[in-house]
């Protein structure tokens, strides 16, 4: 059986893996990370956030730019980073981009009450990149209303919008727990109790509500409300692996402060490696064929022992 998490022992997490394991990601350097790509999964260091946040923008616009009225075309993006999000709205007015046939899938939404966080919540992911980006973009160029897609508590309307168009590309951030969007580890709980759910399980799961593990609790308490956890729901609906599966490419951005200098190491290691683990979610993009990691090369940090 599997040692139980350090800091969660009804749940599944990164601290139930091998020692070994976990000490070879702390020793990677920075160019040991770039030298951890292989086919189908590409790294992208950055040196200033300048060019950091103007390439994640690109790829929405990108994206975008091959909507098409025959084959409309999309993007899934997160809140967390969130920094491109104005320059997105700031390219499409300086380039003239209509977006009449593009379309937009937010990844995850906060569960509260029951519903959805609706557009007056602080924390709301919906109110964050309308107000954000899609409030910013000129009326003339605008996204019709129908094709800005937000998971809500009934996820039937939210899944079936992925027949709509195709998804070039599913972007998103890591979570101190190793998620993408809400898609954390489980409980530990029978039937795995000793083990995690295998891959293949965890993989058919979709557009879901979610429970949250208490490490992304209090890292969104952490980089979005100055630590008062007391604001933070403790459910939220997530896009899931099948969507994910979906998307031709999906890109993954580092700025440094979502996730430590370990967690980016871990994740990077166990995708080259093919190391799959439900306990680690990020890593069971070790199985898509297109994953690109872009790290800020100043927020890589590094995982010596630093008292303070």
């Amino acid at each position: 059986m599997r040692r139980f998490s350090q800091v969660a022992p009804g749940w599944w997490d990164y601290t139930t893996l091998d020692r070994a394991l976990l000490d070879e990601a702390a020793r990677l350097t920075p160019e040991d990370i770039v030298g951890l790509q292989r086919l189908g999964f590409a790294i992208r260091m950055y040196d200033t956030r300048e060019e950091f946040f103007l390439a994640e923008a690109l790829e929405y616009i990108d994206a975008w730019r091959q909507a098409t009225p025959a084959q409309p075309a999309g993007i899934c993006g997160p809140v967390g980073p969130t920094e491109q999000l104005p320059l997105v709205a700031q390219l499409v007015n300086a380039l003239g981009l209509s977006l009449r046939h593009a379309h937009f899938w937010g990844m995850d939404e906060w569960l509260v009450d029951g519903k959805e966080a609706d557009l007056d919540f602080p924390l709301g992911f919906a109110r964050a990149n309308m107000a954000l980006c899609f409030g910013r973009i000129r009326p003339e160029l605008a996204m019709p209303a129908e094709n800005i897609h937000f998971p809500g508590a009934d996820s039937s309307e939210y899944i079936a919008s992925w027949e709509q168009a195709r998804c070039v590309v599913m972007q998103g951030g890591q979570g101190e727990v190793k998620h993408w969007a809400f898609n954390d580890p489980p409980k530990r709980e029978p039937p795995y109790v000793e083990a995690p759910p295998p891959p293949e399980v965890y993989r058919q799961l979709s557009t879901r509500v979610v429970e949250l593990h208490p490490m992304t609790i209090m890292q969104n308490a952490r980089t979005s409300g100055g630590g008062a956890v007391q604001n933070v729901p403790t459910q939220a609906i997530s896009v899931g692996p099948r969507e994910t599966w979906r998307a031709e490419k999906v890109s993954i951005w580092h700025p440094g402060h979502h996730d430590n200098a370990f967690g980016m190491r871990l994740t990077t290691l166990m995708i080259a490696q093919r190391a799959v683990d439900t306990s680690v979610p990020m890593s069971l993009l070790a199985d898509h064929p297109n994953v690109q990691f872009s790290f800020l090369r100043s927020g890589l940090g590094t995982c010596a022992v630093e008292m303070h």
